[in-house]
């Protein structure tokens, strides 16, 4: 049996008319910490997934870091609170695999609860994959490739393969107000990919409902540092998901990704 750890005891949550007792727990990490070579010429990449209540397509984002070419990584799955079968859906591949690690906290938002990834990660690379997205098989080889490249960029972004119809193709702008615009011309911060030191020097990502990716960028850019978009299209950005936060921005703006999250406007 897998020994696990528990981070903090977080607040008690009402749901379904029974109250949990939510607990941020830490899976696998002292095993993670002794299985990853320390010989191993490759960097490490920490892969921070982000979720809430996807259950039903988390399993297929493992996945997709699971059958990576690049093998030297470390997945730290974030459960930002949720109230469906996430924990039991990720808990059986979490114990079969000591790259990876589980962590549940009570509901904070997706800035948040990357910011706690970009904390854990012991990584000399840091990258982010969306629960209802996935990875090319090379996605993260590609990344590290790009990082090669002299100079060496601060950041890289970018290389999206849209899955969907082309009319889900668009997100509001979060520039203008009404305006909607197709997603190549967005910053997806799922394929953001940095030294792990980068992300904590910027603080990472601002407490933001939406578009935190640009105010990312936008802060990156003020700073001076090199910023590079990656051509070949490795990460797969599903637009025929429920719930995607663009649609729910659209729709009611950022209210109703609040509302959606279960959380209040600060």
């Amino acid at each position: 049996m897998l020994e696990c750890t528990v981070i903090q005891q977080a607040k008690a949550s009402k749901h379904g008319g029974i109250v949990k007792a939510l607990k941020m727990l830490a899976v696998n990490r002292s095993r993670m910490k002794t299985n990853i070579s320390k010989h191993n010429d490759s960097p490490l990449v920490s892969v921070i997934l982000c979720t809430y209540n996807r259950a039903h397509l988390v399993k297929r984002a493992i996945a997709s870091v699971l059958t990576q070419s690049y093998r030297n990584w470390e997945l730290i799955i974030i459960d930002d609170g949720s109230a469906d079968d996430t924990g039991q859906v990720v808990m059986p591949v979490v114990k079969s695999d000591p790259r990876i690690t589980y962590f549940y906290h009570a509901n904070q938002g997706l800035a948040r609860s990357r910011n706690i990834g970009i904390t854990l990660a012991s990584g000399e690379y840091t990258t982010f994959l969306d629960s209802d997205d996935e990875y090319r098989d090379n996605h993260l080889s590609i990344r590290i490739k790009a990082m090669e490249n002299k100079p060496s960029p601060a950041l890289i972004y970018g290389g999206i393969e849209y899955v969907g119809l082309p009319e889900n193709q668009f997100a509001p702008d979060a520039q203008h107000t009404g305006r909607m615009i197709h997603l190549s011309k967005c910053y997806a911060s799922g394929t953001f990919f940095a030294r792990t030191s980068m992300f904590k020097k910027m603080n990472g990502f601002r407490n933001l409902p939406f578009a935190e990716d640009l105010d990312f960028i936008r802060r990156a850019d003020k700073k001076g540092l090199k910023i590079t978009k990656v051509k070949e299209p490795t990460y797969r950005y599903r637009v025929d998901t429920d719930n995607r936060l663009c649609d729910l921005y659209a729709r009611g703006g950022e209210k109703a990704i609040l509302v959606f999250r279960g959380q209040r406007a600060e």
